[in-house]
Formats: structure tokens, sequence, C-alpha cells
């Protein structure tokens, strides 16, 4: 059936409210403040719990990806709770125009709308390819660097809060540390002016000090996890069943590779395109620039994370990217292609040799590049012991975690 998609226009920005998708809790709470602070209202959503999946499998069919059928569900589960006027919102998801499937979550989530009376509400497509345009949701180059600073204090703040609350004396003091983070952080963004780098650095170094202050007990022995995988399950504890909080509860300090090096893979795969298919040369070299761009912003967090000396700072991703080759080529670019074995080798590297990854139902693209690559991995890295775990609506959570269980068992 044909029907006309509603934009979302200029008028739009004062009066409505954009509800965006839930993943990466602490990056996206702070790219939300980046985006007021380009005058958009927003709201990352935090429903969440088996509801949600129950009604994405309503309006989604379930051979296809897991990560569709939880993020439509949770959108249509926020339309129809009464907390919003429906006239008076948008809803926004990524549409990335390669061969993953996710290019169609956007047309899927239309469907659902419009066959339960909500054709009037505007879907914003978050695309870099030119694929949809809204008159009333640009990205700036402003608002790219905004988001970019937003992103790289996000997995900072994870990266040390998930180093800290295995090891707190007083419980709750890491959550405290993470609250107090984000209180200044949202403040800087907040109002009609541009964060610079020069207060970026300043807000790393305000994080180190935070959470260097957290009383730890590192004689507590904890067995360092890994989390990898399609990049929606391995960060949102509604796709991954709350894995962190398991890991946790099993005596594990859970390590996950930051979000920024999703983005930067994206970027560089841009490179890629024309190293290897001879695109577009100029296209590329502009990638190549922002690629550097924020690689030095990582180096400096890494920097200072070792002069600080208090946390374990993460590989510079252009290692990661050339530790892969010894595993899989770079034209493996679908879905997360070759990150997926790169963050695996990463972890190894780095000495957090126990590996989940997580594997969601439908991703075929992760199944080759995850699971697929894991008995390549252990022929160079003999010592790595990885589980791969599926997620998907049939899954028993008790399965899961009894093979996750199993992995630990033999864990160092």
């Amino acid at each position: 059936m044909e029907y006309m998609t509603p934009n979302f226009t200029k008028d739009m920005v004062k009066t409505h409210k954009i509800l965006i998708p839930n993943m990466a809790v602490t990056q996206f709470r702070l790219m939300q403040a980046a985006l007021a602070s380009e005058g958009y209202q927003t709201e990352v959503l935090g429903n969440c719990g088996s509801e949600v999946a129950q009604l994405g499998l309503k309006y989604v069919h379930n051979d296809t990806c897991y990560p569709a059928l939880l993020v439509i569900g949770q959108l249509m589960d926020a339309i129809e709770s009464g907390r919003y006027d429906i006239h008076k919102i948008a809803l926004i998801l990524p549409q990335t125009g390669g061969g993953c499937r996710a290019s169609n979550y956007i047309h899927l989530l239309r469907k659902a709308l419009e066959k339960n009376g909500y054709g009037f509400i505007p879907v914003i497509s978050l695309n870099f390819s030119g694929l949809e345009s809204n008159p009333g949701f640009k990205l700036t180059k402003t608002m790219l660097m905004q988001v970019a600073y937003a992103l790289l204090i996000g997995d900072l703040i994870m990266m040390v809060a998930n180093q800290c609350r295995p090891y707190e004396v007083v419980a709750g003091s890491t959550d405290k540390a993470i609250e107090i983070c984000m209180d200044a952080v949202t403040k800087r963004f907040t109002g009609e002016r541009v964060i610079r780098y020069g207060e970026v650095k300043h807000l790393f170094q305000f994080v180190l000090d935070v959470f260097g202050k957290v009383r730890l007990d590192r004689t507590r022995k904890k067995k360092l996890v890994g989390i990898v995988g399609e990049i929606y399950v391995k960060f949102s504890p509604l796709g991954n069943n709350r894995l962190e909080e398991f890991l946790l509860s099993e005596g594990c300090e859970p390590v996950l590779p930051g979000l920024m090096d999703f983005c930067l893979y994206c970027i560089y795969n841009s490179v890629i395109d024309h190293d290897l298919y001879s695109r577009n040369a100029k296209t590329a070299m502009i990638y190549k620039m922002v690629y550097q761009f924020v690689l030095s912003k990582q180096t400096d967090i890494i920097k200072m994370m070792k002069k600080d000396g208090h946390f374990r700072p993460p590989m510079a991703f252009d290692e990661v990217r050339r530790k892969s080759h010894a595993i899989i080529g770079q034209g493996v670019k679908m879905g997360e292609g070759w990150l997926l074995p790169a963050e695996m080798v990463e972890l190894i590297s780095e000495g957090v040799t126990n590996i989940v990854c997580t594997q969601p139902f439908g991703c075929l693209p992760n199944h080759i590049a995850g699971k697929g690559m894991i008995r390549k991995i252990r022929e160079v890295y003999p010592q790595a012991n990885i589980v791969a775990v599926d997620y998907d609506p049939g899954a028993s959570k008790i399965n899961q975690e009894n093979r996750i269980k199993l992995m630990l068992s033999s864990a160092e």
C-alpha cells in the first residue's frame, strides 16, 4: 500500500519532541544533551521489558533482525503509553544505506505506524548517504562535532565506570560518580553555545578526577570479560538481557570497546571503498580527514588516562584496525564486518581473553564475521576463550546465561 510519509519540518523543531530508541545508555544521554544545544527537543527512551519485545513481534516479522524488532517495539510502546501528545512527537532511526538490513527498519516502522493509525507521525532518517531529507533536521558540521564530543566523553565515562563498579568499597559510589559527571557535562551542552575542544579536554580530566576518588578494593580478584557483537545487542541492556549486570553478579569486570570505535569503523570504510574499488577519491579524502580528526581526540583520551594512572586505557583504534589484518580482509564490511574480529583481537591483546560475542538472530553478516571467525582467532591467539551467544525473541535467558557460565568456568 502506498502512502505519504510526513516530513519533519522546520516549524516542528519548536513544537515536537523527537523520541530516540535507546542503545548505549551513557553515550545516548550525552548525545541527547548535544542535540538539545542545537535546539532539538529529544528524549532517549527508557521503556524496556518483555512487553516491548512482544509488541515488536506484533509489528515485525520474527525473521527480521532482532534489533529491528526491539527498536520498533520500544517506539510503538512509547506511542501507545499515553505519556506523549502523539501529534507533537517525531521518531528517529538510523539508515545506513549499506548491505545491512538496518536500512529497512525505517520502512518497517512507517508500516507499523500507518497500520495503527499513526501515519501522521514524522519519522526522521538519520543518514549520511542522502537517502532521505527532513527540512527540520539537518546534520550540520557543528552538530556532528558536538555529538562526536558527547560520544567521546560518554565512552570515557563507560570505560572508567566499568573499571570501578566491581571493586567499589561503598556500594553505589560508581553510580554516584556517573551522575556527577553526567550533570557536569550536560550543563556544558545546555544553551545556544558551541562547546569547544579545549573545554572537552577539561571534561575528560574532570571525569578521570571524579572516578579517581571512588574508593576501590583492587585485592578483589575479578575475571575480565569482553563484550563484542552487533552494535545494538552489544550495548543495549534490552537487547542483551542486561548482560553487564549478569557478568557483575558472576564476579566479572565487563570490558566494552567504545561506541566511537564503531563510528570510526563506518568512517574508515569510505576510505576502504576507494582503496579496494576505486570509488570517489575526493569523498575518500574527506572521510580520511574526518577519521584522523576523531582519532586524534581518542588519542588525547588515551594519553590522559596513561598520565592519570588510575585506569586501563583502550587501544588506539588505528592499531585495532591494523591488528585485524591477520584475521580478516577489510573488504568484509557488511554489518560490523571486520570491526567485530578486530575488537576481539584488541581485547585479547590487552589481556582480556574471555569474550562474549553477542549475536542477534537474523544478522547474517555478524554470524559470519563474529562466530565464523572464532576458530581463526583461536589459531592465532590460542589463549582466547570466546563464546558466541544468540539473542532473539525465542531465546531462553537461562540458556544464554548457562552458556556464559560454561565459558566462565574455564576463564582466567
